[in-house]
């Protein structure tokens, strides 16, 4: 039935495309520099769930060479870079959601296209089928291979719009179980972000199609503040480079597509645009009342920034699915959600082993708790055993030697604000330690995560719907999510 059905609408869409007078190629130069021989999307097990062959220019297991040489590539678990060769095919991937997405080609591709395309097909498939999984493909595979016929022709990309391909797509998403993760939100009501609550993760995985085809469905908007951290510690725990690089990500369910206005802080100074409105002269510096600094900002192409410069408004009609309503980077100083302090304590001259210790600090606020922490700690390369004291109050927390790669991972599941954290290790190694042995340890790198909380201070002050009927009450929400980036200490 599904195979019938895959070739109805294959059919249908070459009549479209025919009809459409080859829309495909609308664009010669990226025509020109994105031909793809193949693409799959292939589960971090190695199953290809998705596949597509365009040119036939390329081995028939070219999604096998692939995964064999990202699971076995380098030591000491290197990760495979975006793109590689093999035999004179280039494999390009990125990874989301659990899944490599994948694609092949014998010509000279453009590097940042190819990377580019992955990831917004990876958003097209996520809008479409609410969550991105190996559960959601399996039970969407018509829709999924829909979407592909319309976003590569021949290998050749294609509109990558979610907005645009409503008019092509005619398959229903499957209805997926809600998650258990929940979601925390802003309250209902006004467009103050207020006290906060929590509601089903399910809201936020639903198909852009559901308040189309559905009567029953709310309408609702979510908007999300997500930073990235990269910053650089020296072995005293000083910061020696810190970058925040932050997106404002929106995803709409409202009906009408009705325009929509959001207020950042009035004291957000923008540093590229600071001269453009003359005001420069007057935030010099870091200090007279300002919040939050950017270095630079970009905006989704849907945005109006005719009040930005003077109330720091901006106004959009959202397109359909998530979409990137604003990027920005920052190297102004703030203050760091996690401090290291590692203290390394040799042994007597010749012992078979050596000690250290590591002292973690979270220097947010103790409302706010950072869950999944995971510290790694590079061993030298003759150690085989280590041992660990976490001390009797350490609940949540487990560690783990990987010899293979010659690593100690401390894990601890949450991490209230202002509290520390303490690590005694004892590594046992094969051969003497030596002068040397002390440089083979770190640097200790921190993964986080810290929801309803940011650094750069960038907040959104109220969420308008420009809508006039006293009857319209769609739901808002809200969230702030700080991440590592690139967490690193050096001892």
């Amino acid at each position: 039935a599904n195979r019938q059905c895959t070739c109805t609408w294959a059919r249908r869409g070459a009549a479209r495309r025919r009809a459409a007078g080859c829309r495909r190629t609308a664009s010669g130069a990226m025509s020109s520099a994105m031909a793809c021989s193949s693409f799959c999307i292939i589960s971090l097990r190695g199953d290809v769930i998705v596949s597509r062959d365009y040119r036939n220019d390329v081995p028939r297991n070219a999604s096998d060479v692939f995964f064999r040489r990202v699971k076995t590539w380098g030591d000491d678990g290197e990760i495979a870079p975006p793109i590689f060769s093999v035999d004179g095919v280039h494999y390009v991937h990125v990874r989301s959601g659990g899944l490599f997405f994948m694609l092949t080609s014998k010509r000279n591709l453009a590097p940042a296209l190819a990377i580019e395309l992955l990831h917004r097909v990876a958003r097209v498939v996520k809008d479409y089928c609410g969550v991105l999984s190996e559960e959601a493909l399996r039970q969407n595979f018509v829709l999924v291979y829909e979407l592909l016929d319309e976003l590569l022709d021949y290998g050749y990309a294609q509109t990558t719009s979610t907005e645009a391909l409503k008019t092509f797509v005619f398959n229903e998403p499957a209805k997926m179980a809600p998650p258990v993760q929940a979601r925390t939100a802003s309250k209902r009501g006004g467009s103050i972000f207020s006290a906060a609550k929590r509601i089903g993760g399910s809201a936020i995985n639903r198909s852009v199609l559901a308040n189309e085809r559905s009567s029953t469905a709310r309408d609702e908007i979510f908007v999300d503040i997500i930073e990235k951290l990269s910053v650089v510690f020296n072995s005293s725990g000083h910061v020696l480079t810190n970058e925040v690089d932050g997106v404002i990500q929106m995803k709409s369910y409202l009906r009408g597509n009705p325009e929509i206005r959001i207020a950042l802080n009035e004291d957000l100074v923008v540093a590229n645009r600071e001269g453009e409105s003359g005001l420069g002269s007057s935030y010099s510096s870091a200090g007279g009342g300002v919040g939050a600094i950017l270095d630079d900002c970009s905006f989704h192409e849907c945005v109006r920034l005719d009040d930005f410069d003077s109330s720091r408004t901006i106004q959009m009609v959202p397109p359909d699915g998530e979409f990137d309503v604003m990027k920005y980077r920052t190297t102004s100083d703030f203050r760091p959600p996690f401090r290291l302090f590692p203290q390394i304590m040799e042994r007597e001259p010749g012992a078979f082993g050596i000690n250290f210790s590591l002292k973690m600090r979270a220097d947010f606020p103790s409302a706010n708790s950072a869950s999944s922490v995971k510290v790694t700690v590079p061993l030298p390369r003759a150690a085989t055993r280590a041992g660990c004291d976490l001390g009797p109050k350490a609940t949540g927390q487990t560690w783990e030697f990987e010899e293979a790669n010659h690593c100690l991972v401390w894990n601890l599941k949450k991490v209230a604000g202002g509290s520390e954290h303490v690590i005694n290790v004892r590594v046992t190694m094969s051969q003497a330690a030596t002068s040397s042995t002390r440089r083979e340890i770190g640097p200790v790198s921190v993964n986080y995560t810290i929801p309803m909380y940011n650094v750069s201070k960038l907040a959104v002050k109220y969420l308008q719907i420009m809508q006039t009927s006293k009857d319209y009450k769609p739901y808002r929400w809200v969230r702030y999510i700080t991440q590592s980036n690139s967490y690193v200490c050096r001892l």
